[in-house]
């Protein structure tokens, strides 16, 4: 594709959008190449700026997403004759589309042989922060920041600001020219717009800041090239407008802007405070270290002194067995007011021991499925894992035809309880609901890969999630979990059981499951804990999709915000949605192949700076019967048969 301007002619070739999805004729977006100054990307609604890349810097536009010098390569022409773009794929020959969609969203699509679809590699604005000005005049976006803008340093808001932007940012003093004015270094950022800019491609960078140094009306400067060390001079003389600072500060460049002296001491007497700071913290750290270590070294002595040499022909975790009497004073005798809530092995009670100590009693019913010694096995199980996200399991009951597991109690009930309530769900913010997500995502890679079994949870579900004191997430419910041993990379059964909603399309169908099954589960989980609805019976007056759908057309349109569960809309950080819901969007992918592994998964939530790839369609459910289905399929052995069906789902 080849965009830009033919000098000899006049001619301009640009990207124009159609006016709606059904009318081809001229719309009003265009995407178009500027060239005053430097080249650079425009989106414009008419005549009024939409969006901008940053100038071209001799290697890349400014601000373009790193994943796109992997799939492209960018090329610009300027000479006397033209000067224009173009983009040419790395890999062998691909069929590609490039278009401006009727709503103002420039996207570029690649055709995937496998599955006959568009697949969305670049998409624009995604975020706030690529709208022009979202921040004004000498304002800075953060769109991992909340609120996301601010004044650039050397400037405070100059009226009332609202809650995303400030409408003006002033000078917090004023330069003084003949006195000594200074530059401030800010690095990783989405250049200005190049109004009231002057450009001389020969000077280097310390060339430019004398010659901005002696020009009273120069703001900033920056390399107008990257390559080679930087060269090539940028001075702006008028306000700085539309600047983002990047996550990935690759992605950007740096800005030197003019401050006052008085501010530059400021700044040094600031950083000299940091590195006060920092000394007594790191000295402090060190001397808790070594005391931490003098104690641990003593336990462990006197430990050994008082420990005796036990048989280990088998690596077995000793588990405390109750008394039935015990555990039946510890419930009042399993009463009704002490019932706290009935799983699919039975109901669950709350106990105190005589020491005081408050547990949880799953007392697993007489049709459960489980014989004396798989209960055994379970329970050995469950011993053998110890990890913070994980429920702690104290002992267990055999006695008789009773079978009874006692379990660490956990006060705030499970994630369930808050999150499909409207009048709880409040008391998540999103800073607690993402550390679940974060919580439940290391509980999973323990069991997948870091404990000394790989367990397959198999019933991963938001009633699942039991929540303690401090609201710490911990995953329970074990009674379908299955062992993998050596090599086995996945199983297959006739009794498919688990609960609709949360099932992986392989697992409902075929009885086939892997690693992957839970990470299925653990993406339907992460779009429910976001929204706050469940994928199961999930209802939208535009289309018939459950909660994967609806996220899915979403993500395809560029509006995954509008996914956000109403009650954390001042509370939510921008960036950490987008990348809770692309890594919910990828682990539900229809195929288990393109599902992400745990470890990957806890590596996109935890890096900001990770590049994500972009999700395929999901593999979801619809249902096709009118007569609602049980939650779960514990209680008979159901089959796929006339009750579910896969759909395909593809955004426009």
């Amino acid at each position: 594709m080849k965009l830009g301007w033919d000098l000899r002619t006049g001619l301009e070739r640009y990207l124009s959008s159609w006016k709606s999805p059904d009318d081809p004729s001229y719309g009003d977006f265009t995407y178009r190449l500027d060239i005053h100054v430097l080249p650079q990307i425009f989106t414009y609604n008419g005549s009024t700026k939409l969006a901008r890349t940053g100038p071209w810097n001799g290697v890349y536009f400014g601000g373009l997403p790193g994943s796109q010098a992997f799939l492209f390569e960018i090329t610009v022409v300027h000479d006397k004759n033209e000067i224009y773009y173009r983009y040419d794929s790395f890999n062998n020959p691909v069929i590609m589309l490039t278009k401006i969609t009727h709503s103002g969203f420039f996207r570029r699509l690649m055709w995937k042989e496998r599955g006959s679809i568009w697949d969305v590699v670049v998409s624009a604005p995604n975020d706030l922060c690529e709208y022009y000005g979202k921040c004004s005049a000498n304002g800075i976006c953060s769109i991992d920041k909340a609120p996301i803008c601010e004044c650039l340093q050397g400037f405070m808001p100059g009226s009332q600001q609202n809650q995303t932007s400030p409408t003006t940012c002033v000078r917090s003093s004023p330069l003084d020219c003949r006195s000594g004015d200074r530059f401030i270094k800010l690095t990783g950022l989405k250049l200005p717009d190049l109004v009231e800019t002057s450009l001389n491609d020969t000077m280097s960078l310390q060339e430019c800041e004398s010659k901005c140094l002696k020009n009273c009306s120069c703001k900033a400067y920056a390399n107008s090239v990257v390559s080679g060390g930087g060269r090539g001079c940028l001075m702006w003389s008028g306000d700085l407008i539309d600047i983002r600072k990047y996550v990935d500060e690759s992605n950007g460049q740096d800005l030197y802007i003019r401050v006052p002296a008085s501010e530059q001491v400021s700044d040094l007497n600031e950083n000299r405070r940091r590195k006060i700071i920092l000394a007594v913290s790191v000295i402090s750290g060190i001397l808790i270290f070594f005391s931490l270590l003098f104690c641990i070294w003593k336990k462990i002595t006197k430990k050994a002194r008082l420990t005796t040499v036990q048989d280990n022909k088998e690596e077995d975790v000793n588990v405390h067995l109750f008394d039935l009497s015990t555990i039946a004073t510890a419930t009042n005798n399993f009463s009704r007011e002490n019932l706290i809530g009935v799983g699919g092995f039975g109901p669950v009670y709350k106990g105190t021991l005589s020491t005081g100590e408050e547990v949880a009693v799953k007392r697993l019913s007489n049709n459960s499925g489980q014989g004396a010694e798989e209960f055994r096995n379970e329970v050995n199980l469950i011993a053998k894992l110890q990890h913070r996200n994980l429920v702690g399991l104290f002992g267990s009951c055999i006695q008789g035809e009773e079978r009874l597991l006692i379990y660490e109690y956990m006060p705030n009930k499970s994630l369930d309880y808050f999150i499909f309530d409207q009048k709880k769900a409040g008391l998540l913010t999103w800073r607690r609901r993402f550390d679940i997500v974060m919580g439940i995502a290391r509980g999973l890679l323990y069991l997948h890969q870091d404990s000394k079994l790989q367990i397959i949870h198999r019933d991963l579900k938001a009633s699942n999630i039991l929540l303690d004191n401090d609201l710490n997430p911990k995953i329970s419910d074990f009674g379908l979990a299955r062992i993998f041993r050596g090599d086995d990379k996945e199983a297959k059964t006739k009794r498919v059981v688990g609960t609709y909603g949360y099932m992986s399309p392989e697992y409902t169908i075929d009885g086939t499951f892997s690693v992957k099954s839970d990470v299925f589960s653990f993406g339907v989980f992460v779009l429910e804990i976001i929204s706050g609805r469940k994928n199961r019976g999930f209802s939208h007056p535009a289309h018939h999709h459950n909660l994967l759908g609806h996220a899915w057309l979403l993500w395809n349109e560029t509006r995954a915000l509008e996914l956000i569960d109403s009650c954390l809309a001042d509370s939510c950080v921008q960036s950490q949605v987008l990348r809770c819901v692309q890594v919910g969007l990828l682990c539900v992918q229809k195929f288990p192949d393109d599902r992400p592994a745990m470890s990957t998964v806890v590596f996109m939530l935890a890096n900001k700076e990770a590049i994500l790839a972009q999700p395929r369609q999901p593999g979801f459910f619809t249902e096709r019967s009118s007569v609602e289905m049980h939650s779960t399929s514990r209680k008979a052995e159901l089959h796929t048969d006339n009750s579910v069906t896969i759909s395909t789902l593809e955004g426009r």
